[in-house]
């Protein structure tokens, strides 16, 4: 979902501030490697997985069994061009009965808006590795589940952050309030990031904690709480363009929090952990995400960016992009939550 774009980046200001029916997650490290490394039968992937396809008919068996068989193929051609030691490895996953049309309508639901390109001023001497969750203000992953909810994610994750940057303690925001009531946007079946901060913007809506409205990993109802209720608000926000500029951005991310992201991320389908070099274009933004950090000390400098598939997959639920390249297009459109805008008290807040 998404056509060419230049990436963003949002300053957004706060105010008090699937797979269908089995279970996805614990997919240990030996059993990803035992998979991949035997050219993973179709059955164990099955047994493993929970798949249970019965009701769906034999030509749905079928189909899911191509699917598979197309995807070691492709594990094969991708882990060709991965020679160092922190190489991204590519893998049988829970994805990997999927057809990749299949895995960008459930998964890569998030469009982009344009921004104007960066102009200000960089840091200077930028620590040589920077990670937010250090500073123990990045939420656990979550998992959306067959639904494209990404976009709703992304700026949820990037609010709490900066909020608890700001001082208070770090809470789950809800993401399902975002899904259902930001109507710029079409809940399960995709959205963008930036229109999702215009609607908190302009409606001044409060996000709840997740206690309060938990995910359903479905489109709902809108649920309206009344303007004395304690939440937090955008109170402003702003977009840039950080295509071929990616010390500013460090300096934003180090300066301000983590940046809510629009990638290209098609490949992610097969993705089991390392750092990716290859692989991953900047034609089309399709799938938010948070970078919460980077790493450039070692051989292969590299973001660390949370997703929202689960713990499970990737690196604990985190994907590496090699810092250069605008590899999977993530320095054009960039959503950044700055401290200074985001926490003005309301009068009534999140009680912690």
């Amino acid at each position: 979902m998404g056509a060419g774009h230049p990436q963003l980046a949002v300053l957004a200001a706060v105010s008090t501030l699937l797979f269908p029916p089995c279970r996805l997650d614990g997919t240990s490290e030996e059993t990803r490697t035992q998979f991949n490394g035997s050219a993973a039968a179709f059955d164990s992937f099955r047994a493993h997985f929970r798949r249970a396809y019965e009701a769906e008919g034999e030509e749905s068996n079928r189909r899911r069994r191509l699917h598979f068989q197309d995807a070691t193929k492709r594990h094969a051609y991708l882990n060709s061009f991965s020679t160092l030691p922190q190489s991204a490895k590519y893998g049988v996953n829970r994805f990997s009965d999927l057809s990749q049309h299949e895995f960008r309508e459930l998964y890569l639901r998030a469009s982009a808006d344009t921004a104007p390109p960066f102009s200000g001023l960089k840091t200077q001497r930028l620590p040589g590795k920077f990670d937010w969750r250090d500073k123990a203000v990045v939420a656990t992953v979550q998992n959306q589940e067959a639904c494209g909810s990404c976009w709703a994610f992304s700026v949820v994750g990037a609010t709490q952050s900066v909020r608890a940057i700001g001082g208070w303690r770090l809470q789950q925001l809800s993401v399902q309030q975002v899904l259902d009531c930001s109507f710029r946007n079409n809940g399960c079946s995709g959205g963008s990031t930036f229109q999702a901060l215009s609607w908190l913007k302009q409606t001044g809506v409060k996000l709840v904690p997740q206690s309060e409205y938990p995910y359903k990993a479905k489109t709902g109802i809108c649920h309206f709480f009344p303007q004395s209720h304690g939440g937090v608000a955008v109170r402003n926000f702003t977009s840039h363009d950080f295509s071929g500029q990616e010390e500013a951005m460090m300096s934003h991310l180090v300066e301000r929090g983590p940046l809510a992201v629009i990638v290209d991320a098609v490949s992610w389908q097969d993705y089991l952990g390392g750092i990716i070099q290859h692989h991953c274009s900047s034609k089309w933004a399709n799938h938010a995400v948070l970078v919460v950090g980077y790493d450039t000390v070692g051989d292969i400098p590299y973001w660390i960016v949370q997703n929202s598939w689960g713990a499970s997959w990737g690196n604990e639920g985190y994907v590496y992009i090699k810092i250069g390249g605008n590899l999977c297009g993530k320095y054009d459109l960039s959503h950044f939550l700055s401290r200074r805008h985001l926490l003005r008290l309301s009068p009534v807040e999140i009680r912690d």
